[in-house]
């Protein structure tokens, strides 16, 4: 279901015309052979496209707006291999509108001892060069990420590969529309926000339907759709039956195979990317969507519970950011602690709705009572999170701006059986530890939802929302109490209108 664009990266190599038509030659050469190495390292999940040198500020500026006219285009990445006097960037970049990477390399990996002159000098000069270029970006105030090292590193090369993801994710950023069937849950806070802020800040539309307007696409499925859907779910998914009579529980589990295409026709015929329901609001539904909104979110669809249309473009955000990735995005809720010393952890689920594709091993079918929504007993996947290092994030509104919470986290193997918890769960110990990554939490006014991956990495999410103009902040292994109090105290006074 995640269609983006087939994107590209431009790549703008600085340099003037002082040195002569033979050192640009092999300016180009050596560009054209970073870029070609570039691609054929396997490494990066989008082409890289070379352009002519830039060598004065009409082409920096024709090169910086057709990036910006070319929809492919999802960001620049420069690179000054001789001097390039800054003055010449400044227009280009003051038009400039979408992502940049500054890599600070070089083409030679080490200095030639024995033959080293000033020719080479003069040529191969980045570590001048791009530090010219990094006073101009910084004293114009754009935001850009640099990556410094050899461009044939293998880390280098991954870090430029994941600063792509973000920057696909800021171009798709636009392009979420969310369905809100249902309104926020009474009386909650931090799940509601400025949806017209939203929009103006990362592109998101979030637009209103009555439940009941989903609900007629459910009831209009037709049969033989609704018994191809739950075919497939029988052949896809084990069953636990907790001794009900068979075909009872097939009469739940197709519910939620109405559910399913009913909303996958609505999203689809309405072009939206991401669904918000509220057990509260489920006029014309039999259950609360469950499996159904299990399935579409393991297809690429963000998902919010009681309203939360924020969490739910986040968890869309980052399945389009971890495209190709093999570990899983989901959204995810805090629900209860384990205090045990040394085996501190905290245990994720929701009702229904996790993500299969963060599932260790395969998921079952299992319908239970829900004892929200007064509706007949929902189906649901159940299944364990696979284990491993993520990152879990929350997007706030704080009334005057908003701010983007990312703790690293390490999802456990869960050793011990719960066989009475009728929901999928995931178990994992934040970082610093459990006391200071909760205390840290609650001081930053995170939510109880969160956006959870384990494709990404906070870097990526810490690049996203800096590159939104976002306040981002880190709880990590480096977190202390004492300094992440007084970062808070900062980004106030930073981020105050």
């Amino acid at each position: 279901m995640i269609k983006t664009n087939k994107y590209q990266f431009w790549f703008a190599t600085g340099s003037q015309d002082l040195y002569g038509e033979e050192t640009l030659l092999q300016v180009a050469e050596h560009s054209r052979v970073i870029v070609a190495e570039l691609n054929k390292s396997g490494i990066l999940p989008f082409e890289v496209v070379l352009k002519p040198t830039l060598i004065d500020s009409a082409s920096i500026r024709r090169c910086f707006n057709d990036a910006n006219a070319d929809d492919l285009c999802a960001g620049v990445i420069t690179w000054m291999h001789t001097f390039s006097p800054a003055k010449m960037w400044i227009l280009g970049l003051q038009e400039y509108r979408k992502p940049l990477l500054h890599l600070h390399t070089q083409f030679n990996r080490d200095i030639p001892y024995d033959t080293i002159d000033m020719d080479f000098m003069n040529l191969n000069q980045s570590a001048h060069g791009d530090r010219e270029f990094g006073h101009i970006v910084s004293r114009m105030g754009i935001e850009r990420k640099v990556i410094v090292g050899h461009w044939g590193d293998k880390k280098v090369q991954e870090r430029i590969g994941s600063w792509m993801r973000t920057a696909v994710g800021v171009m798709e950023s636009s392009h979420i529309r969310v369905l809100r069937v249902g309104d926020n849950m009474r009386d909650v806070a931090v799940t509601e926000g400025d949806k017209v802020e939203a929009e103006v800040k990362f592109g998101w539309e979030i637009d209103a339907y009555n439940i009941t307007d989903v609900a007629e696409y459910v009831q209009a499925v037709p049969k033989g759709e609704v018994d191809a859907l739950l075919q497939e779910y029988y052949d896809t998914y084990d069953l636990i039956l907790d001794g009900r009579d068979p075909e009872e529980f097939k009469a739940h589990v197709r519910e939620q195979a109405a559910i399913e295409a009913g909303f996958r026709k609505f999203v689809e015929e309405h072009d939206y990317h991401a669904v918000v329901t509220s057990f509260q609001m489920l006029s014309g539904l039999k259950q609360l969507p469950g499996l159904a909104m299990q399935r579409m979110m393991a297809d690429g669809y963000g998902f919010g519970a009681e309203g939360d249309w924020k969490t739910a473009a986040m968890v869309r955000l980052m399945k389009i950011m971890s495209a190709g990735g093999t570990n899983g995005t989901s959204f995810m809720e805090d629900y209860t602690y384990h205090f045990e010393p040394g085996r501190e952890a905290i245990l994720q689920s929701h009702m229904l709705e996790v993500c299969p594709s963060i599932a260790d091993g395969k998921p079952a079918i299992r319908v239970m009572p829900l004892s929200m929504g007064n509706r007949e007993d929902p189906a649901r996947l159940v299944f364990t999170t696979k284990p491993g290092r993520g990152v879990a994030c929350s997007l706030v509104d704080l009334g005057t701006r908003f701010r983007l919470l990312i703790n690293d986290v390490e999802t456990l193997k869960q050793e011990r059986a719960m066989p009475n918890l009728p929901v999928a769960s995931a178990l994992w110990r934040p970082e610093p530890d459990l006391a200071t990554g909760a205390e840290a939490w609650i001081l930053a006014g995170g939510a109880h939802h969160t956006a959870f991956s384990l494709d990404l990495s906070a870097e990526q999410m810490g690049d996203w929302g800096a590159m939104m103009g976002i306040e981002c902040v880190f709880i990590d292994k480096d977190t202390t109490i004492r300094n992440f109090k007084n970062e808070l105290r900062w980004n106030e006074a930073a981020f105050r209108r």
